[in-house]
């Protein structure tokens, strides 16, 4: 909600800031600890990430189980390497890295495309009775997207997860990706043109209910 008086919120903000700083300063002590061999806090850091992680695995590669492999691959390459990180940077950005590239190496080694069965949709639709016609929208759109995400090369659906799904700026993908900022902004541009017209193509009656209107790019 908006401050009628400018000092609370100033003084919120400085409290935000405070937070923010404090929870930086915690992970820092976290992993310098965990860089020294302490089990403990290695276990922290892997359910401090482990849901972004998975997540970003599960996107990349379109199947759950998969994503579950590769976070437990992604996991083990951070516990033998953690010693080289250096902690002047991001711990998110080093792992995400990490997440993406493991996601690569393994859609190029069994080129395997699976998508996730309605199982998950049905199992929310349980849970939400009293809306079950939103939920079950929502759920074919995901689907949708997860399918329409097929169509795009590692790199297209490497920036894509990242910037859209996982919420990460341009400045953060580059740095993840290692691509320069204006590439970053090529891929995701051919990233989110080519997913919109996949989902008109191959969705358009979901597009419709969902009150989403689109035209397929000539060209």
């Amino acid at each position: 909600m908006p401050f009628d008086n400018p000092k609370d919120e100033k003084l919120a903000r400085e409290r935000l800031s405070n937070s923010s700083k404090k929870k930086e300063e915690e992970l820092l002590e976290i992993i310098k600890k965990a860089q020294g061999g302490d089990q403990e806090a290695f276990q922290e850091i892997v359910q401090r990430y482990k849901v972004q992680v998975a997540g970003i695995a599960y996107r990349m590669v379109g199947d759950y189980e998969d994503a579950k492999d590769i976070s437990q691959m992604v996991f083990v390459k951070i516990y033998q390497n953690l010693h080289r990180f250096d902690t002047t940077k991001k711990l998110s950005t080093w792992l995400y890295r990490i997440t993406i590239n493991a996601s690569i190496d393994f859609i190029r080694k069994f080129r395997k495309h699976k998508l996730e069965v309605l199982d998950n949709i049905i199992g929310e639709l349980k849970e939400k009775k009293n809306d079950v016609e939103r939920v079950y929208q929502r759920g074919l759109i995901r689907l949708a997207v997860d399918e329409a995400l097929e169509s795009l090369n590692p790199k297209q659906r490497s920036v894509f997860v990242l910037r859209d799904l996982e919420g990460l700026d341009i400045k953060e993908v580059s740095q993840v990706t290692g691509m320069p900022q204006a590439t970053v902004r090529w891929y995701l541009h051919r990233a989110r043109a080519k997913l919109r017209d996949e989902l008109v193509k191959h969705h358009p009656s979901i597009l419709e209910k969902a009150g989403i209107k689109y035209e397929v790019q000539k060209g």
